[in-house]
């Protein structure tokens, strides 16, 4: 897709000019990502994860106020998204894969260890890192996405959940998905955003953003290639509680209760292979919980994070 804006909407750290970050690449063992960054470089070091159909910029209610209170923060686009690298190959997006450019990502920060937030897919690669890596994490903040294992077991479980995730099993598919989503400039996406957050939740310049990084070379492919991949590597079969998914880091969990693609049920599994676990539940609040609830999200957050 081509756009004819003169000033074309930025995907990069000039997205947010009032903020004090900035646009840079970080080439890691795998995978060459574009990161976002800004704050006290002797701070806390706190890592965003984003998820589908975002990019760094789904952060932007949070960025400044967790810079002003001190911490260092790093916000990737993940691999397949926006200025990140896009391996073409559906196996390069198995969570193996995706938790361990997080690592990486930390080590290139030059530190062992960063508190995780996470949303959607960017949350299942947090819980994936908390798991497999549980040395690299301090801190984790899950919000509106399940813990792996969790989402297994209640997939196989309760017939709302498979309901609910029709659109999973349909991006399986190959190449359609892609031609289907990026009709009518993306407005397929743009329907999916708009169509299950509160009214008003996304403006027409974000969205401007969105449309502008769903249009980057091999974006549409990469993007879903996180959910075949899903599809094709499920994690292994294990009982939630037990050693092999217990989560060791302090770990919140926000939950916004009106979301129309994962069951409440999600929200408790999860917490239950914490050891140490809290369940925030945001009433009337959709999937979209970093934009409908900016500030008090951003507040649960420090509250959990050090410093």
């Amino acid at each position: 897709m081509t756009r004819t804006d003169s000033h074309p909407p930025a995907t990069d750290a000039s997205a947010l000019p009032s903020v004090a970050v900035e646009s840079t690449t970080r080439d890691l063992p795998d995978v060459r990502l574009h990161v976002v960054v800004g704050g006290n470089p002797d701070g806390p070091l706190v890592v965003l994860l984003h998820g589908f159909p975002e990019f760094w910029y789904g952060w932007r209610h949070q960025l400044e106020a967790l810079l002003d209170a001190g911490y260092r923060v790093v916000v990737p686009d993940q691999r397949g998204y926006n200025r990140s690298e896009k391996p073409t190959d559906i196996g390069a997006y198995r969570l193996r894969y995706l938790t361990r450019d997080i690592v990486d990502l930390i080590r290139a920060e030059g530190r062992e260890a960063a508190s995780v937030v996470g949303h959607d897919w960017g949350g299942i690669v947090a819980w994936a890192l908390a798991t497999r890596y549980p040395d690299a994490v301090d801190r984790l903040v899950a919000v509106n996405a399940p813990h792996p294992v969790a989402f297994q077991r209640i997939l196989r479980s309760t017939p709302e959940q498979v309901g609910r995730s029709w659109y999973a099993f349909a991006f399986q598919l190959p190449w359609i998905p892609e031609r289907l989503l990026e009709a009518g400039e993306f407005s397929p996406l743009e329907r999916m955003l708009r169509g299950t957050a509160q009214p008003g939740t996304f403006s027409a310049s974000e969205l401007a953003h969105y449309r502008r990084a769903w249009g980057q070379a091999g974006a549409r492919r990469g993007m879903l290639n996180w959910y075949r991949a899903g599809g094709r590597y499920p994690p292994v079969r294990a009982r939630a509680g037990t050693r092999d998914t217990l989560v060791d880091a302090p770990t919140l969990v926000v939950w916004g209760d009106g979301d129309v693609a994962l069951v409440p049920e999600l929200a408790h599994e999860s917490v239950g292979v914490c050891a140490q676990g809290r369940l925030k539940r945001y009433s009337g609040t959709s999937h979209w919980v970093p934009h409908e609830e900016p500030a008090r999200l951003t507040a649960d957050v420090r509250s959990h994070l050090p410093l």
